[in-house]
């Protein structure tokens, strides 16, 4: 009779994409998981996975036995789950890949208020403008915006936000205000740096999606940086309204061509799978998508509402 364990275990490897990075997950040696996805091999007589050092490839008979499986083995694991934590309180490490730029606009005070409304969870973000590999850095939830390409991952969306043009008034007295989204290139732009020589702004407008290619003399790879090089002068910025507009409402930046924007750029929570989410990291998602909607850093995905 085949072990379940080991049927499991062949669904968790093949989701990882390594014998070393499903071990981690489910704190085992690696070469305990080789052995016993080994053994289960030979009680299936077939072969279900090509090894190299480099990745691990399924065969035919491991793609096949892995499309029956998986279903199966999740649901035996959800429904254990549900009953072993029916009443239980959230506990343990939820480890949060987010931009370097994140506590720049969501307030440390609301993750004092998660964690004290919820003493047996930690914390653990790691902050990077890169995009993290939720499983070889062992990521619960990732919070991200934009075009996802990994369809591989969960991803539930929170909302989206707008791109708008923005320059300090000092700036607009000595250049003058650009009229036309093709006088931008008449202009000093602050942008992200580029491999490329050619730099294109793509923005909504009245008349459909229009496009220009600017160039500036300063560039960085953060939004908080880009922000404060628009405060001192330095060029029109193309920047996320939900860090220009205290700045806006103050005084110290302007709205250029207000009519032109990149609208719609979505937010999303990512995580590996809809099942077998402990505790802590569901109610922090929870938590997550309530603050940033509360709070007015996205506007909300359809059916959701605004909670305080």
């Amino acid at each position: 009779m085949l072990d379940l364990n080991d049927v499991a275990l062949f669904v968790q490897v093949v989701r990882a994409g390594s014998f070393a990075a499903a071990a981690r997950r489910l704190g085992m040696p690696a070469n305990t998981a080789s052995r016993r996805i080994q053994q289960l091999e030979e009680q299936l007589g077939l072969r279900l996975m090509q090894r190299s050092t480099r990745k691990l490839t399924l065969t035919d008979a491991g793609a096949t036995f892995y499309a029956r499986c998986a279903d199966q083995v999740e649901a035996l694991s959800e429904a254990a789950q549900e009953l072993s934590q029916g009443s239980e309180v959230p506990s343990g490490k939820v480890r949060v890949a987010a931009t370097a730029d994140f506590f720049n606009i969501f307030r440390m005070e609301l993750i004092a208020e998660f964690l004290a409304a919820n003493p047996k969870v930690r914390l653990e973000f790691v902050l990077s403008d890169e995009r993290a590999d939720l499983i070889e850095q062992g990521i619960d939830v990732a919070i991200r915006s934009g075009k996802l390409v990994e369809p591989t991952l969960v991803a539930r969306r929170i909302g989206a936000g707008r791109v708008t043009l923005v320059a300090s008034p000092a700036y607009l007295a000595a250049r003058g205000v650009p009229e036309s989204v093709e006088a931008l290139a008449n202009h000093d732009c602050v942008t992200l740096p580029s491999a490329s020589a050619r730099i294109v702004w793509r923005l909504d407008g009245p008349d459909g999606a229009t496009e220009t290619a600017v160039s500036g003399r300063f560039s960085a790879n953060t939004a908080h940086a880009m922000l404060e090089a628009v405060l001192a002068g330095l060029g029109i910025g193309l920047l996320p309204a939900v860090i220009t507009s205290p700045r806006l409402r103050a005084g110290e930046l302007v709205e250029v061509l207000p009519e032109h924007s990149v609208a719609g750029v979505e937010a999303y929570l990512v995580y590996l799978s809809r099942r077998q989410l402990p505790r802590a990291v569901s109610v922090f998602i929870e938590f997550i998508v309530a603050k940033m909607v509360g709070e007015g850093l996205v506007r909300p995905a359809t059916g959701l509402r605004a909670a305080g």
